[in-house]
């Protein structure tokens, strides 16, 4: 290992099935990658064994028990997929869950955060959306969002936009940030 630690945020949308595909590339770049996952991607996504052997550290998906180790300091962050639902909440300040506890303080210490969302047309044609959007992107979080990152699909497509989802995208913004 390098020494380089990457926190793999995963919500719960359809590309989270493939998790262990991203988990993959990033450690192929030389990341140490400690996951941290939504409740509802847990339940409905991942297989938390899975991820712990691949990665060789437990899933975190709740604040640390006694006798839990601590997590390290990340040196970046990705969240991917990243819903509607966190993206939203996230940017309005809402820190009603672990995931979103750990964001508003990583985006607080300024640690590089890329985003790569997975939403269809409608849900980002909502103005409440691309609000969040603007809001993340002026807090200094890289959201992979539109051209050059995740384009969205048409509603009830989602498996179809599966095949491309842009892994890559998000591990290019982090190498970006963590050489400046």
């Amino acid at each position: 290992m390098t020494g380089r630690v990457l926190f793999l945020v995963v919500c719960a949308a359809g590309p989270a099935d493939y998790i262990a595909d991203m988990v993959r590339l990033a450690q192929a770049d030389g990341w140490e990658v400690r996951c941290l996952a939504t409740e509802a991607a847990t339940t409905h996504f991942l297989d938390l064994d899975e991820l712990a052997a691949l990665t060789g550290h437990a899933v975190r998906t709740g604040h640390q028990g006694a006798g839990q180790p601590g997590l390290p300091k990340p040196d970046a962050v990705v969240v991917a997929p990243a819903t509607y639902n966190t993206i939203n909440k996230w940017a309005a300040g809402i820190a009603d869950n672990y995931v979103l506890i750990q964001l508003a303080e990583l985006t607080g210490l300024g640690v590089p955060i890329a985003v790569l969302p997975f939403v269809n047309t409608a849900l980002a044609a909502n103005c409440v959306f691309q609000r969040s959007v603007n809001e993340l992107r002026d807090a200094g979080v890289t959201v992979l969002f539109g051209e050059g990152g995740f384009v969205p699909h048409p509603p009830r497509t989602g498996g179809q936009a599966m095949a491309s989802y842009p892994w890559h995208r998000a591990l290019e913004a982090v190498a970006r940030a963590t050489k400046r």
